[in-house]
């Protein structure tokens, strides 16, 4: 038998690179990481799974002095290179991903064309979620992935098809109308727009196929097909688990839920009178393994202790991102606490970027920015639209793009009885029949609270939203604390009015109860995704169970192939 060939991981440093690591791992090949340009030219094998910015990864490729070997090693098309997401995009000419004041910038120049941005007032921007694949070759890499599987994109720009570039295409997808290049391939050179390290089997499949054929020697025999350009690929909806994380009593990190933020049990023996322990439905990594096994497409860890201690020093919830990587190949989002902090004994000062910068080598995919959002909004409305560049979602955006940026705003209602009993700087809604005020109170706005709900603010969750959206969030994580742990649905008002004020993704969350709750809020408002906890938890409702409700009333959702095998 064969020595399986070293993979070298051309890590430049930004983004979630763990998750490449660990779907390398698991498919049993060793890694060799590049730390200095003169291990490119030896290299076997360069996978470069590029996360983050375009301008900020050229700069850093730059300035380590990869550039130059790189394109060398690209040159005759005849040496194995994997690139993933930016790792396509930085193939081409040039991006429309520019520093700023500038229109493009150089890229590698390997395949013809320039990457530009999908158009904000025709689609929803980023593109997030789980979209098809209409394949242009038929390829080694293929050999294990059945093609009717979505996989996982997530990306504001693209690679528009033409004729200069259309013997490179090996996969293309459509989204908003729109027809890009999704994978290439000439002689040994392939990329992907989408991560098969998020994109469950069907990536880890990919990356098998890949990896095998340049074991093989038979990665270059790939062969064109005829392609009906008139087939288009579908984004399906998401069916997004939460998991609130916290410690107990006794100091272990449990996942907890419970009605309005109140997760403790009744009174009991040996506690706080009055008040029951911490509710106890399992442990994090376990309990998200289990729901990537049964088919979550993506996966929140929301610490709702908000790292009073400061997450520099809050090792078990990173290591909770660590291991929980290992074995789940689809997004993981942590929210609680990503916010600029000092440290009240030794005075030293970690910003925004140093928090999340230390949840993405964790592990983790986007970070969920709550109260701080909030802050930056009332900021951003008092300057009139003033952007500063240091606000959390600025800094982290700019690094690791909009994409890595997740708004969660808790805002509960303030009920009017007529929709003019209200300032004019927040947005009224109209109310469902069954959602009525305790008085029958037809409208409300809905006010936005920080610290876990327990202080209020004077700004509406749409003045927040449009906030955020201009500051560079990619993706809005949408609750509603009237509705948390009722299990009566979501609230469509709320849902409507934000997304359909704002040009990027919304997940519906708090208030599911039951499969029909799912259904209606895709079929009632714009949301891209919904999200649950404790009907998940308690085994109330299964994620198939949801799923199949969604498509027997015409909802798409992810095909997943069970595991194991």
């Amino acid at each position: 038998m064969s020595k399986k060939v070293k993979v070298s991981l051309l890590d430049y440093g930004a983004g979630n690179v763990r998750s490449v690591r660990n779907a390398i791992l698991a498919n049993g090949y060793e890694i060799e990481d590049i730390t200095k340009p003169s291990q490119i030219k030896d290299a076997k094998v360069i996978i470069f799974p590029g996360v983050g910015s375009y301008r900020s990864a050229m700069n850093v490729l730059k300035q380590k002095g990869y550039l130059e070997p790189l394109k060398q090693y690209l040159t005759d098309h005849s040496r194995p290179y994997l690139g993933i997401c930016l790792g396509m995009q930085m193939l081409f000419d040039s991006s429309q991903e520019a520093p700023e004041g500038e229109t493009k910038m150089s890229g590698l120049g390997v395949v013809p064309g320039d990457v530009i941005k999908f158009d904000e007032t025709q689609m929803t921007v980023p593109h997030i979620g789980w979209n098809g694949r209409i394949v242009h070759q038929q390829s080694p890499v293929f050999k294990y992935v059945n093609q009717q599987e979505e996989v996982y994109f997530v990306h504001s720009y693209y690679a528009p098809i033409e004729e200069k570039n259309r013997d490179w295409i090996l996969t293309s997808t459509t989204y908003g109308g729109k027809r890009y290049i999704s994978a290439v391939q000439k002689g040994a050179i392939v990329a992907c727009q989408f991560h098969p390290e998020k994109s469950g089997k069907a990536g880890l499949n990919f990356l098998k196929g890949f990896l095998e054929a340049v074991e093989n020697g038979t990665l270059t025999s790939s062969t064109n097909l005829s392609v009906d350009l008139h087939d288009e690929t579908s984004l399906v909806k998401r069916v997004v688990v939460a998991l609130d994380v916290r410690q107990n009593d006794d100091g272990d990190l449990i996942v907890t839920k419970g009605d309005q933020y109140d997760v403790r049990e009744n009174k009991k023996e040996g506690v706080v009178k009055g008040r029951g322990g911490v509710r106890n439905l399992g442990k994090p990594v376990s309990l998200a393994e289990r729901y990537y096994q049964e088919g979550a497409d993506e996966i929140a860890f929301l610490n709702i202790t908000s790292f009073r201690q400061g997450v520099i020093e809050d090792m078990p919830m990173l290591q909770v991102l660590e291991e929980a990587s290992r074995n789940i190949f689809v997004p993981l989002t942590v929210g609680g606490g990503i916010r600029s902090y000092s440290d009240p004994e030794s005075g030293q000062i970690w910003d925004a970027l140093e928090v999340a910068s230390r949840y993405f080598r964790a592990g983790a995919d986007k970070v969920s920015i709550g109260s701080d959002s909030v802050t930056a909004a009332e900021a951003f409305v008092a300057s009139r639209g003033q952007k500063t560049g240091k606000t959390s979602i600025e800094t982290i955006s700019h690094v690791y793009g909009a994409q890595a940026v997740v708004i969660s705003i808790d805002p509960k209602r303030v009920y009017l009885k007529e929709r003019e009993d209200c300032e004019g700087i927040h947005v009224v809604v109209e109310l469902e029949d069954s959602q009525v005020g305790p008085n029958g109170e037809r409208f409300c706005w809905y006010q936005c609270t920080v610290k876990g709900g327990r202080e209020t603010r004077e700004i509406c969750a749409v003045t927040v939203a449009k906030a955020g959206e201009a500051l560079g969030a990619g993706e809005i994580m949408l609750n509603c604390i009237d509705m948390d742990g009722q299990c009566k649905g979501f609230d469509h008002a709320l849902m409507r009015a934000v997304s359909d004020a704002i040009n990027i993704p919304v997940i519906a969350s708090s208030g599911a109860g039951n499969e029909q709750h799912f259904t209606d809020v895709f079929t009632s408002t714009n949301v891209q995704a919904a999200l649950a906890a404790g009907m998940f938890h308690r085994k109330e409702v299964e994620i198939e169970a949801v799923k199949e409700h969604m498509s027997k009333n015409g909802i798409l959702s992810r095909t997943w192939s069970h595991w194991p095998n």
